[in-house]
């Protein structure tokens, strides 16, 4: 089995949260992605500063949300793995 690139995790956590309404708990995102905690927490922190996911707590509860920023992240990506499909890449 081939291991799975940072952008092919990235675009799985994003793709992930965007399926799920915008907004997921870290232990829905860990299984989800098929992640361990610590990469989890490394990927999380990288979405973080790039600003296409956001932390908020409700009822002392950690969730992500996926921002404006990270909706357009999604979207483009999907037209590019669309594109490379069509021709076979």
């Amino acid at each position: 089995m081939q291991r799975r690139t940072s952008f092919e995790i990235i675009n799985d956590i994003l793709f992930l949260m965007q399926r799920k309404g915008g907004k997921l708990k870290p232990t829905h995102i860990l299984y989800g992605g098929n992640l361990s905690y610590d990469r989890l927490k490394k990927y999380m922190e990288q979405l973080e500063k790039r600003k296409l996911v956001e932390v908020t707590f409700e009822k002392e509860k950690k969730f992500y949300l996926l921002t404006d920023r990270g909706y357009e992240y999604v979207n483009e990506a999907r037209k590019l793995k669309q594109f490379t499909e069509a021709f076979g890449i």
